[in-house]
């Protein structure tokens, strides 16, 4: 029987209570969250630190916004998963992301059951492909 490798995760959101959600919720689905970056630049740099499997970055973040620390770490590490936050519903901003290699986004308003079976799903079809 074949185990299922663990993602390793780090959340970017300037947003504290954010933060905990997400960490709980990946925490529930035994995911390990292995950082958390209050900014763009914190975002960029634990990246570097941690290489994780999926990093979840809110779009709108100081120094760096999410879409800048996207486009740094897409380009140092190009298959890497990446699904943005955001609490507007800007597309413009999203569609962007999306582009520069996001490979999917949540909606903060979005229930937290479905925001779990995203992250599952983004993980399923793209992280379970071996290291």
């Amino acid at each position: 029987m074949t185990e299922t490798r663990v993602p390793r995760i780090v959340i970017a959101d300037d947003e504290m209570h954010i933060r905990v959600l997400i960490r709980k919720a990946l925490t529930s689905m035994n995911y390990t969250v292995v950082g958390e970056a209050t900014n763009g630049n914190e975002a960029v740099d634990l990246f570097k630190k941690e290489r994780p499997d999926l990093i979840l970055l809110d779009i709108n973040m100081p120094f760096k916004s999410g879409q800048e620390a996207l486009q740094e770490i897409i380009a140092e590490s190009p298959d890497t998963l990446a699904i943005m936050l955001t609490s507007v519903s800007d597309m413009e901003s999203v569609e962007k992301c999306i582009v520069a290699g996001a490979t999917g986004y949540i909606r903060k308003d979005t229930p937290l059951a479905e925001i779990k079976s995203m992250i599952s799903e983004v993980w399923q079809t793209y992280g379970e492909r071996g290291e």
